[in-house]
This record gives C-alpha cells, sequence and structure tokens, in this order.
C-alpha cells in the first residue's frame, strides 16, 4: 500500500528490479544474516544492543567478525530498548536494538512504544521463526508486526534473504526522517541462513512517503504578522525542535522578537533555562509563570509542540485568549487537539529560519511588537512564585537539594537521564539545561526503569561525556540489572537513587487526593517485611555485586563529597544511595482533569495574578 507520513503496519518486501541507486564495485555472495551485518554497517550503526536466542542467532555469528558494529549484550530486551533510545537522543543518530522471537521481541514492545511516543530514531530488529512456520504458533512465536503495528512508524516483515539489505536501508531512512519514530524489522530465520548477494547502496522503495520539510510562504508570513501584532504572545517550544537541531534558529527568533519562551518536558536544553526570556517549563508540574503565561497569551506560537494533556490541563480552558500559530513537521498533530489559526506544516529548523526573515521584514516596514506591559507581568509572577523548596525540619536529606547539588556540581557538558515520577520532575526543575541533548526522559509514555538504560546507551553513545542518572528507588529496581552490562563493558555511569521508600509520585497523590491512604505505595516495608533498619533491597550491596562502586549518603553535612567523588571516579558505574524524606512533594501542580488556572504554586497555595486589561 502507498505509505504516507503516519502509516504503520507489516511490510511484506516484493520483489523489485535493482535499477536506479549506486550499488557497489563487488557484488558480494553472502548469507542473509552477512547481508544483515553488512547492511547494519553501511548505514552506520556503530552500536547495537542485544540479546541472541534462537531465531536472531544466525545474524550473531556474522556479527562477531564487525570491525564496525559494537554489540553491548544487555541483561534484558528492555534494557537494549531503552539503550536504544538513550543512545539515539544523545548522539540524533538511529539507535539500534535487537532480540530474538517470541518473548524476546515482546520485551521491546515498551521501549517501542516509548519512543514512538517520543518520537525517537529507532530500528529494532528481531528474529522470527523460519517462514514456514509463521502462524502456526511455532515454539517462540509471537507477530510482533500485529503487536507493533500501532506503536511503530512503519515496520516490515521480511523472509527473504535478497530483501535484507534494502529493508535495512529503507528502515533506517523512514526511522530518522520527517518526524523520527521507530521502526521495526521482524526477519524468518530462513532468510538470516539463506544465501543472497550484497551490493550497496541498494534501491530504495517507498512510495507515498514523503515528508514535508520545507513551510509554506504565505503561512510563515501570516504567523511573522500575528507575532508582531500581538501584545501577549508566548513560543511554546517542543522536542521537535531538538530533533530539527533547530536550537540556534529559536534562539535568533526569540531574541529578535522578544517574545517570552516556555520548553516542554521533552524540550529541556532547546533554548536555555539561563536565558532571561526563558520562563520555565510548562504543564502539571510547571512553573507558575510559564503555566500562567500561556493562560494569559493572545498568541501561542507552538514549534513541534502537540498540546498534550500534561500542558493544557483541561483542554477547553486552555489558552482561552489565544491564537494559534502551529508549526510541526508531522500534519495529523495539527488540529488534533487545538485548532490552529494559522498552521505550518514542516522541519522545525526550516520554519524558525523562514519565520525569523519574515519576522525581520515585518521590522523593516515598522511593524515590531510592544511587549512591555506583557513583561512586567511576566517579571511581577517570576518573583513572587519561583521555584523552590523547604528543607525536612527533621534534619534529613532534602530530594530536590540531593538533585541541585548533582546539577551543580556536574562537568560541563554533562548528559542527564531521569526515570519518572517525583524525582523526574524535581530534576527539571533543579537541574540548569543549557545546551541541547543534556537532559534524556521519557516523556510521552512516562516509563519507569528507563534512567539506567537510557543512561547506558547515552554514555555508549558519547563517552566523552560524564552521564547522570536520576532515579527513584521504584524505577530503579525495575532496570537496575544494567549496571552488570556496564559494568562490563566499560560504560562508568553514575546514578543517584532517590531514595523515600515509596512510589513517590503515586504516594504524593494519595496524600492529595486518597485521604493519605497509601495503599500498595511503600516499598520497604510488607506483612512479612524484615526488622525495621533492614534495606530490602541494600541497594549498595546490590550494586557492588554488579561490579559498581556505591556510597550511601543519609547526612546533608555528606552531599557534596559524595556527589564530588562519584565524579571523580571513571573506571567503572558508580551508584549512590540517596536516603531522602519521604513526605517531599512536588510543586507546583495542576490536579488532573482541572484548568491549568487552578495551578497551585504550593499545597493549597493558589496564586493571584489580577487580570488583564484586554481579559
Amino acid at each position: 500500500m502507498p505509505m504516507t507520513e503516519q502509516a504503520t503496519g507489516a511490510h511484506h518486501p516484493q520483489p523489485r528490479a535493482r535499477s536506479g541507486g549506486q550499488p557497489s564495485a563487488t557484488v558480494e555472495h553472502v548469507t542473509g544474516a552477512q547481508s544483515l551485518i553488512r547492511s547494519l554497517e553501511e548505514v552506520g550503526a556503530d552500536t547495537v544492543f542485544g540479546i541472541p536466542g534462537g531465531c536472531i542467532l544466525p545474524a550473531y555469528d556474522p556479527l562477531m567478525d564487525s570491525t564496525r558494529v559494537r554489540h553491548v549484550l544487555v541483561r534484558h530486551e528492555q534494557g537494549a530498548g531503552h539503550a536504544a533510545t538513550g543512545y539515539a537522543q544523545a548522539t540524533g543518530k538511529v539507535g539500534v536494538c535487537m532480540a530474538t522471537s517470541g518473548p524476546g521481541a515482546t520485551n521491546l514492545v515498551t521501549p517501542i512504544a516509548d519512543a514512538h511516543m517520543d518520537s525517537v530514531p529507532l530500528v529494532a530488529i528481531t528474529g522470527q521463526v523460519a517462514s514456514k512456520a509463521i502462524g502456526t504458533d511455532a515454539f517462540q512465536e509471537a507477530d510482533i508486526c500485529g503487536i507493533t503495528m500501532p506503536i511503530t512508524k512503519h515496520n516490515f516483515l521480511v523472509t527473504r534473504a535478497e530483501d535484507i539489505a534494502h529493508t535495512i536501508a529503507e528502515a533506517f531512512h523512514i526511522a530518522s526522517t520527517g518526524r523520527p519514530g521507530p521502526v521495526l524489522v521482524d526477519i524468518a530465520k530462513d532468510a538470516l541462513q539463506a544465501k543472497t548477494t550484497f551490493s550497496w547502496p541498494p534501491t530504495q522503495d517507498l512510495p507515498g512517503y514523503r515528508p514535508v520539510t520545507k513551510p509554506h510562504a504565505k503561512q510563515i508570513r501570516e504567523a511573522a504578522k500575528l507575532i508582531t501584532q500581538s501584545k501577549r504572545p508566548v513560543l511554546y517550544v517542543g522536542g521537535g525542535v531538538l530533533k530539527a537541531g533547530a536550537t540556534a534558529e529559536l534562539k535568533v527568533l526569540a531574541e529578535l522578537t522578544g517574545a517570552p519562551v516556555t520548553t516542554t518536558l521533552m524540550a529541556l536544553g532547546a533554548f536555555p533555562d539561563s536565558h532571561p526570556l526563558h520562563v520555565g517549563m510548562p504543564g502539571m508540574h510547571g512553573a507558575v509563570t510559564a503555566v500562567t503565561a500561556l493562560q494569559k497569551a493572545d498568541l501561542i506560537v507552538a514549534l513541534g509542540a502537540r498540546f498534550d494533556d500534561r500542558v493544557t490541563g483541561k483542554l477547553d480552558s486552555f489558552a482561552p485568549y489565544a491564537k494559534i500559530v502551529h508549526a510541526d513537521i508531522d500534519p495529523a498533530e495539527i488540529g488534533k487537539n487545538r485548532t490552529a489559526d494559522v498552521p505550518i506544516v514542516g522541519d522545525a529548523r526550516e520554519v524558525l529560519a523562514d519565520l525569523v526573515q519574515a519576522v525581520q521584514v515585518e521590522h523593516t516596514e515598522g511593524n515590531t511588537g510592544d511587549y512591555a506591559a506583557w513583561w512586567k507581568d511576566l517579571n511581577r509572577w517570576r518573583e513572587t512564585y519561583p521555584l523552590g523548596y523547604d528543607l525536612p525540619e527533621d534534619g534529613s536529606l532534602s530530594p530536590q537539594q540531593v538533585i541541585q547539588r548533582i546539577g551543580k556540581l556536574a562537568p560541563e557538558g554533562t548528559i542527564f537521564t531521569a526515570g519518572v515520577g517525583q524525582h523526574q520532575m524535581w530534576a527539571a526543575h533543579y537541574i540548569d539545561y543549557d545546551q541541547p541533548a543534556t537532559w534524556l526522559n521519557s516523556g510521552g509514555a512516562g516509563t519507569m526503569g528507563y534512567a539506567v538504560p537510557a543512561a547506558m546507551g547515552a554514555k555508549a553513545g558519547a563517552p566523552e561525556r560524564t552521564v547522570w542518572a536520576i532515579d527513584g528507588d521504584g524505577c530503579f529496581q525495575m532496570t537496575n540489572q544494567e549496571l552488570a552490562t556496564c559494568a562490563l563493558n566499560n560504560i562508568p555511569i553514575k546514578v543517584a537513587v532517590i531514595n523515600n521508600g515509596a512510589l513517590g509520585m503515586v504516594r504524593q497523590w494519595q496524600t492529595l487526593f486518597y485521604n493519605q491512604r497509601y495503599s500498595n505505595t511503600v516499598l520497604h516495608s510488607g506483612p512479612d517485611a524484615p526488622a525495621k533498619g533492614t534495606r530490602v533491597p541494600d541497594f549498595v550491596k546490590l550494586s557492588e555485586a554488579m561490579g559498581c562502586h556505591a556510597i550511601r549518603c543519609e547526612d546533608p553535612a555528606d552531599l557534596d563529597k559524595v556527589i564530588e567523588e562519584a565524579n571523580a571516579i571513571n573506571d567503572r558505574p558508580v551508584v549512590i544511595d540517596f536516603i531522602v524524606h519521604e513526605d517531599a512533594m512536588v510543586w507546583p501542580m495542576v490536579a488532573a482533569g482541572t484548568s491549568n488556572d487552578e495551578v497551585l504554586a504550593a499545597r493549597g497555595v493558589r496564586p493571584d495574578f489580577g487580570d488583564n486589561e484586554d481579559d
């Protein structure tokens, strides 16, 4: 079937003529497995995270001989998928993971869904039972193409050795162009074992797949006019700006217009946190100024953002006074949640570059925006409702302080990954992100267990950079086995376990909305728990058993010392078990299902903004 930008589904390659393209001078006679590894080399894949098993096993033999592809043997396929995502987010290249059929493939479903939600370029290669056995419920058979159809940008089932090379080329092209995303290539075992010929580059055949990158000039002019005519504009920046490598263009546009900038959870680092035009992160736990700026705006310029429910709150009350300029490379996102007054389909980098020129034309014609009154309001809100936290009265560690100090003491260019929950929000708030690709997290899917394997992938892709995983004790217990992978493969990440003994964000909701009934959120006790004071598990002992240097920190006086100790160790992974106060909460907060107008700066504290004269 013709394939559009968002088409998904199992694609069964058909025989095709090998006309066009520029084949290599030599045609090699190889197995399908050798063709697969050669193809990975030719598309520039230098790292693959995976685990061998029966149906993918033929591919692992030629992989052993490759001098251009490094394989990292993980401890769980979910770790392979998240590591490939971390690698892709840190490097901007396509991440690659590999697994066998059946449970090996299904263990990749969570990271594939995660990559799909966050538009991460990923190629997942899975083995499949022999082509004649497909559909017979053979041993370790699963219809992974059918299973992943809703969560891949596209997927392929390959049953012939001669189709492997062009399928890999097409998979990498699809994953990395247009709106990035995951592509699955499922290869039957007999296709890996059969003989074929190999030449490169192969002819690609993707009818209908033509992502639009250049925006329409008329729409750009309309957007520029609205920017210069508005009184209360906001540049609402999403992760698409990072994906497009458009951070320099964004800075030029922001400084040219003087409009405030808010960066979503997926866009932190796209615009410097320290820049005076930056008003913070929007959303359920966003900065009060950012949340309120969107609510009071008369124009929102959305760039590579998708009006996610965590940003908008109750959708029909979101930004009631604002006209919307919505620019995205995926036309399906425009108008999906909020009608756009000026829709712009295009790559964020090209959109921003064209917008800069159009705004400059407006300025030369004497049309410049006057945002003085707007900035007076914004600055008042920033001063009145800054981010902040109270230190525990009992002298225990504050989780916010722990994360803030890690950020302050980290070397320049450190990459931070985070799990999901309270520690994720604190890491978003209390670490300054002034460079792109320094903040990696699971935004759309909210996947617990993301941080450690993603940090592993980021460090494998950027070995010269320091990589810190900020994790919770709940998230850490889902994927910490990958610490053994790190120790055995010279991937010296650093892990901060923010250990409050509970599933922190769920506990916060139970405190606020369930009358403090803490049903199944306490991690360190149970009906048959050991004596009080016994740690189950003991994260220091566990980490040491997996080849890490491990430290426990409970005293605020030791905080800087243990962080500096961790930063100084670069020959093995380091884990610090920070025992923090269990009652700390994430503020600000907009309760689920409520309007952003009801944002709470702290528990029970609703800001008083007054009214805009134009409201």
